[in-house]
């Protein structure tokens, strides 16, 4: 019994711990997804398994069903964890954003620089955006030449749009106010339809737990008594 919940184990934390990368790219992620990483995180799902079936079911053979489920959902929390996470990052970088950008424009219109504006405006708002223009930030500090500052900002997922808009006015000479005021008028709308389009979706997401709790009124009041009545009138008749 022993080695079938082993082996059981094993197979789910493979499956779902991750497919095998093709070798030219293994060879690019050895140190964060090589062989030795791999064999770690199924040894670590297996222990968890086996943890778990002796925990809760013991020396039974319910502890295969444990073995196996706790393994298959550990092999899925390390394949998806950090794709989740990061994706979670990201939403609150670009919630943030918005504000950030209205904090640069104004420092900008005092009259400041693109780098000290962005670093006074990093250091009132401090959150996700801040944190990840920190580097940016010390970069201009250390006095680094902006426009390849810009350029680096420019291919970033999310504050991408901001550093177009600051590399293209740094190139060309443009007022950079009226670039970063004009992002921020972009912002504002796209959040607020993002805000609009999340309200409208609210109710067909409520639709389907307001039903579960519905449904047993329902069933006591409208399905119960009319299946009392047909089964007293059947037997009395």
């Amino acid at each position: 019994m022993s080695a079938l919940v082993a082996a059981l184990g094993w197979a789910g934390a493979l499956l779902l711990s991750g497919r095998p990368r093709p070798a030219r790219r293994r060879t690019a992620r050895e140190g964060r997804g090589g062989p030795s990483s791999r064999l770690a995180q199924v040894v670590l799902c297996l222990a968890a398994g086996a943890v778990a079936g002796l925990a809760f079911a013991g020396p039974r053979p319910g502890a295969l069903v444990w073995t196996v489920v706790v393994a298959m959902a550990c092999g899925w929390l390390l394949r998806r964890g950090p794709a989740l996470l990061a994706a979670r990052a990201e939403r609150e970088v670009a919630r943030d954003l918005p504000h950030l950008v209205l904090l640069l424009g104004a420092g900008l219109r005092a009259g400041a620089s693109p780098a000290a504006a962005l670093t006074a405006a990093c250091e009132a708002s401090p959150g996700p955006v801040s944190e990840r223009l920190a580097p940016v930030t010390a970069r201009l500090v250390w006095g680094t030449d902006p426009a390849e500052v810009w350029d680096d900002l420019a291919h970033d997922p999310v504050l991408g749009p901001l550093g177009r808009r600051l590399a293209r006015s740094h190139r060309t000479g443009a007022a950079v106010s009226d670039a970063v005021a004009e992002l921020a008028r972009d912002l504002a709308a796209r959040r607020r339809t993002e805000v609009e389009d999340l309200a409208r979706t609210v109710g067909v997401r409520a639709a389907l737990p307001l039903g579960l709790c519905l449904l047993p009124a329902f069933l006591l009041l409208g399905i119960v008594p009319v299946v009392a009545g047909l089964v007293s009138s059947l037997s009395f008749g």
